[in-house]
């Protein structure tokens, strides 16, 4: 399949290189970046040398094509945990209203180790910021005593998560 993917991809000549920047300074990958990609969404772990066979490069290839992709922060290569099984029982979507600078909260909120991410947004929040603690009580004090405090914050509404029900990252080449 990741074959037909790679030939699929590269009719386009433009595809020639692994990958350009766009006008607006994003990288645009070519078809076998996408594909080294995929491998590593299949399996972070799998070596150079059974990537590079899947989409047709050396081992050595695969590897400068994986560090470019790093150095330009295209990807990442982590572990991911599920919060529950390392002792974060409670988690949490907190939407957020601000007035004034949304920029500036959005940017103390990425300071706070509790908090896994945040999207500025248009819509009925400002902010969404997904939060993981150890228990109500942690989940308590950071929106309470650290979030709600954060200059500019209107409004918050937390969403408390009873059940994951899907969490996949492979949506990065479809």
């Amino acid at each position: 399949m990741h074959s037909e993917l790679v030939a699929s991809r590269s009719a386009d000549p433009r595809d020639s290189k692994d990958s350009r920047e766009s006008r607006n300074g994003t990288p645009q990958l070519d078809a076998v970046s996408l594909a080294i990609i995929e491998q590593l969404q299949e399996d972070g772990r799998r070596p150079y040398a059974a990537i590079g066979k899947a989409v047709g490069l050396s081992e050595a290839a695969v590897r400068q094509r994986v560090q470019k992709l790093l150095d330009q922060g295209v990807m990442q290569i982590v572990a991911v945990t599920d919060p529950l099984t390392v002792g974060f029982r409670r988690q949490a979507m907190v939407g957020i209203n601000v007035e004034g600078d949304t920029e500036s909260v959005a940017d103390a909120l990425t300071d706070m180790s509790e908090v896994e991410y945040v999207v500025m947004t248009a819509g009925s929040f400002d902010l969404l910021a997904e939060i993981v603690c150890e228990d109500d009580d942690h989940l308590l004090d950071v929106i309470n005593k650290r979030i709600r405090a954060l200059p500019g914050v209107r409004s918050t509404e937390s969403f408390v998560y009873l059940k994951l029900k899907k969490q996949t990252y492979m949506w990065g080449t479809r």
